[in-house]
């Protein structure tokens, strides 16, 4: 079985502890390091290249919204699941802004965390209902029209499908069970999508499409 590899992110080694007490137990993953601020993490990708980082936001020397981006930049298959106390929309905002696969609060059920990790090491979003309502209206705003767009390419009608299915929250396996296709072939098109549509995850290609009026605004 190959391991998902985990990096922990925290300033308080207290709560590192607790986590990696959770995630240990578990088979399919192991806990390659941790670090206690946001330039540690950068140090530790670039030395270990985990598969996810379990990073929290408000720490010393850096924090974990600027070390999302550093990491994101320099690696950008590398999963960031946002573990913080921290309900502020400006934070969850950026934290998607910059490329993560989810945000959660630190009194998520232990269950929950381990099955998030999971879920975003396959590349699917992990986020709170609650939150997720503020993103999608935060991003579906009508956005101010730039002198240079990029181009976005048309979506093809099996992507547009998967997209419409996509922003109703439904994971890969789901999706492919209301498609009739393999979880394989769903990744490939999501990968599609996201490079079609110039986003950098799952959340930004939902609040897309409810911009644009593929899904009804309240579907999501």
């Amino acid at each position: 079985m190959e391991k998902i590899r985990v990096l922990l992110v925290d300033d308080h080694s207290l709560f590192r502890r607790g986590v990696k007490s959770i995630l240990v137990e578990e088979a399919d993953i192991e806990v390659l390091d941790e670090a206690s601020d946001g330039l540690m993490a950068v140090q530790k990708v670039q030395e270990l290249q985990p598969d996810v980082v379990l990073m929290d936001i408000n720490m010393p020397r850096c924090g974990g919204l600027e070390a999302t981006k550093r990491i994101k930049a320099e690696f950008p298959d590398v999963k960031i699941l946002i573990l913080t106390v921290s309900e502020a929309e400006q934070n969850l905002f950026e934290a998607v802004k910059q490329g993560t696969q989810g945000y959660l609060l630190k009194n998520v059920d232990p269950d929950q965390l381990v099955e998030s990790v999971r879920k975003v090491a396959r590349g699917e979003a992990v986020i709170p209902g609650s939150l997720a309502v503020k993103i999608l209206s935060e991003f579906a705003k009508p956005e101010p029209r730039p002198s240079f767009q990029q181009h976005v390419e048309p979506l093809s009608q099996r992507e547009l499908d998967v997209l419409r299915q996509l922003s109703t929250g439904a994971s890969n396996k789901e999706i492919a069970a209301q498609l009739y296709i393999s979880e394989n072939t769903v990744r490939n098109h999501i990968r599609n999508i996201l490079d079609k549509l110039h986003v950098s995850n799952r959340v930004q290609a939902a609040a897309y499409a409810v911009r644009e009026g593929i899904v009804p605004p309240d579907k999501p």
